[in-house]
Formats: structure tokens, sequence, C-alpha cells
């Protein structure tokens, strides 16, 4: 069995793997380049697939015995106690686009449960980093999530009214959009940094992969927050397709029970 290994080695290696995914993606934003669509109809970008392979080829030379689970290329030892879990650019539809909402995800999974995530912003220069038991970051400073005191008074973050392609899942989403304060659409992963950071309090999402959600965890929970799926379950690589990222208890367990009917 692999032993445990330190946290502060992998975070700076998580950091490391920023940075190279960070200077492939930032030389082709707003440049002209190919768009391929992908045979579920989302696009792809060279910017994706190169940034990607850079991550891969560190975590190969560094951390060999570990698994990558990425969304551009083959999945390889995801029987390994550790799973480095790659989105290159979350939201590419915005970076195409060149809105600089996007991210660069990374996860690293220990026996499948998210225990550190990056969430890199490369044309902005932000970088969300948390870790279980150690916390969150913002660019190297300890941020935390705020408590509105309940949904009535929450803001709420979803990419696309689109996710929501089912009546149960239209009608569930529809209540919780009625039951805030505040909602908007468009935030991609960079609405999770935004929770983290106490400037929003819920963040909600489904039609997810593993490589959309497994960064996104630790990056709330370590800043004290609750990130899960619809239902409330812990999310792992072995999760739904939905995500709940809030910033406080009373804001989740309200969210919980308007969507987990339709998880």
């Amino acid at each position: 069995m692999t032993a445990p290994q330190p946290a502060s080695d992998l975070i700076r290696f998580a950091d490391i793997l920023a940075d190279a995914a960070r200077s492939v993606i930032a030389g082709y934003f707003r440049k002209p380049f190919e768009v391929i669509e992908k045979a579920d109809e989302s696009p792809v970008t060279v910017a994706d697939r190169e940034a990607e392979a850079a991550i891969r080829a560190l975590i190969e030379e560094h951390y060999p015995d570990h698994g990558i689970y990425g969304e551009e290329f083959e999945n390889v030892r995801l029987d390994s106690r550790y799973v480095w879990v790659l989105d290159p650019i979350d939201g590419t539809r915005a970076f195409v686009t060149g809105l600089p909402i996007f991210g660069t995800l990374i996860a690293l999974a220990d026996n499948g449960a998210p225990v550190l995530g990056v969430l890199d912003q490369p044309i902005l220069k932000e970088r969300w980093v948390g870790a279980t038991g150690v916390g969150t970051t913002y660019n190297g400073t300890p941020v935390s999530t705020r408590d509105c005191g309940g949904l009535d008074r929450a803001s709420l973050y979803s990419t696309t009214p689109d996710l929501y392609d089912t009546p149960a899942r239209e009608a569930a989403f529809g209540a919780l959009y009625n039951s805030v304060k505040e909602r908007r659409y468009g935030g991609d992963c960079y609405s999770t940094g935004l929770v983290a950071s106490g400037f929003i309090d819920l963040h909600v999402e489904c039609g997810l992969k593993p490589f959309d959600y497994m960064a996104l965890a630790p990056i709330i929970e370590a800043a004290g927050g609750i990130a899960t799926t619809w239902s409330g379950e812990p999310l792992s690589l072995d999760s739904g397709d939905t995500f709940i990222g809030a910033a406080s208890r009373s804001v989740h367990e309200e969210t919980v029970a308007l969507l987990a009917s339709a998880e």
C-alpha cells in the first residue's frame, strides 16, 4: 500500500502543475486556433490538449506511481491510492470567446476522495488552492467562506440554465432560483473561487464529470464551506453528475432540501 505523502509536498507540486498549464493556455488566449467539436458536442482546442499534456508529463516524471484521470487523454493507473484529476480548461466555451472566467482544475484524490484542489485562472493570474486539514488560499493568502444567514439572503451562481435538461431538474433548480436573494449565470468553475473567498454563497451545477468537480470540493470545504452532490452525499470519483458548493451549513441544508429529489 502506498504510504501517505506530506500535504506540503503535494501542494507545492500542484502549484508547479498549475504554472505549467498557465504558461500554455495564456499563449493561446484571444489568438486564432481551431475549435474541435467532440462527440458530446463540447468544444476542445489545442490549448486544452497541450496544457493537459504538460501536466501529465510532470506527474509521470515526479510521481509515476500516481494515477491520472483527465478530460482529454486516456486515464491511467486508476487503482492507485493517489489519482490526479485534470480539467485543463474548465469553461472552454468562455475561453474560445475570449472571456477570462474559465479555469484550470487540478485535484488529487486519496482513495477516491478529493483532498487537494487547485483552480487557476491563467489570464487574471488568480489561483485558489484548497487542501483538507490545511485550508484554502487565494494567491497565497488564506481565505474563508461567509455565512449569509440563510437561503433567502444567499447569492447563487450557475453556468447556464441549459444544464437542467430534465423536467425534474428544471423544476428543482427553478425552486432554488426563486428562493435566493441574488442569482447569476455564466461563472463556470470561477464561481467556486468566489464562494471560497466569501463573495457569494452558493454554486450549483449538474451534468458534470469528476474532472469538473473534484478540485472544487477541497477548495470550498477547506475554506469552511460544504461541497456535495444534490442529495448531500460526499463527492468522489464515483459520484454522479451533480454539484453543490455552499458557503455555510444552513444554505447547504436548504439547497439539498430543494434539489435532492431530482438527483
